[in-house]
């Protein structure tokens, strides 16, 4: 890599303390989806709705019956 000559020269204290501070900076990071509904949810639904199409299913077959 060529070295870069820079417009500012560093210049170090020859008395004193050095200090420096590492100030911490917020780091933003790609937003995550999240489903609305997780996967178990909507297997609990479609189960639930599958009963009770059954017991209704048979609530109009035990109706037809005593005709």
């Amino acid at each position: 890599m060529p070295e870069v000559k820079s417009i500012f020269r560093e210049v170090l204290p020859k008395q004193g303390q050095l200090s420096m501070e590492d100030v911490p900076t917020m780091v933003l990071c790609k937003p995550k989806l999240l489903p609305l509904k997780s996967v178990t949810l909507e297997k609990l639904e479609k189960m639930q709705m599958e009963a009770q199409e059954a017991v209704k299913q048979q609530e109009l077959s035990m109706k037809e019956q005593p005709q």
